[in-house]
């Protein structure tokens, strides 16, 4: 591969620890209306998609539409957790002050979501102007449209960029846009991001291995 232009990062569970959280949240509300969800069959089944996904998945199987309501009180279970509960995911922003590429956001999540999040962590203003919503386009992870327009607005042709993705639908819309996959072992086990082109275990391996795909040479720690 010839030098990386673009590393689009993931949100939810690769830059803020808030998959532990949601997908508890996720799970105690499809329990509650009737379709018996534990945390990690929400990780297994849902980790990556939209609330639409989810609703997708789940109605059939329950015989009736979830209520009207679903994707509010989500939010507002998900955004009362979230203001106390989360944090970065470890060693990401040590790895961001190293890495010598472009970056962006590409998330499932709505914008008021990815927005809060980011700023909740302290992570808004390294991505300010260069985040992406599911909500921009027609249809969501595991479909590649979300990568590719995140790719387009940033200038990057998609062979140049570099995915960081936790999911099973995300690597699969990584490597359905054309771009390379590097998974991120965190809340989601390793054989679930197989189809990744690479698997790291820890945010400390992140920057070595863009390096291996032709980046340059990372840049050293602050020291401030």
């Amino acid at each position: 591969m010839t030098r990386p232009e673009l590393v689009i990062f993931d949100n939810d569970g690769v830059l803020v620890d808030s998959e532990p959280i949601a997908n508890q949240v996720l799970a105690g509300l499809l329990t509650e209306y009737g379709w018996p969800t534990t945390f990690d069959d929400a990780v297994r089944t849902y980790l990556g998609g939209t609330l639409q996904h989810v609703r997708d998945l789940v109605e059939p199987r329950l015989g009736r539409a979830l209520p009207p309501d679903f994707e509010d009180r989500y939010h507002e279970q998900l955004f009362a957790r979230i203001g106390t509960e989360l944090t970065a995911v470890p060693g990401v922003a040590e790895a961001l002050d190293r890495i010598d590429l472009p970056t962006c956001v590409a998330s499932s999540g709505a914008h008021p979501r990815i927005e809060r999040t980011l700023q909740q962590v302290g992570l808004h203003e390294r991505f300010a102007g260069r985040i992406f919503s599911a909500d921009d386009v027609a249809r969501g992870k595991p479909f590649p449209d979300l990568f590719l327009h995140a790719a387009e607005q940033c200038g990057a042709p998609p062979e140049r960029c570099v995915v960081i993705e936790d999911s099973f639908n995300g690597v699969r819309a990584g490597r359905a846009a054309g771009m390379i996959v590097i998974g991120y072992a965190g809340v989601t086990p390793g054989d679930r991001l197989a189809e990744a082109d690479v698997i790291i275990e820890t945010m400390g391996e992140l920057v070595g291995q863009l390096e291996r795909l032709g980046a340059r040479p990372s840049r050293s720690r602050p020291t401030s």
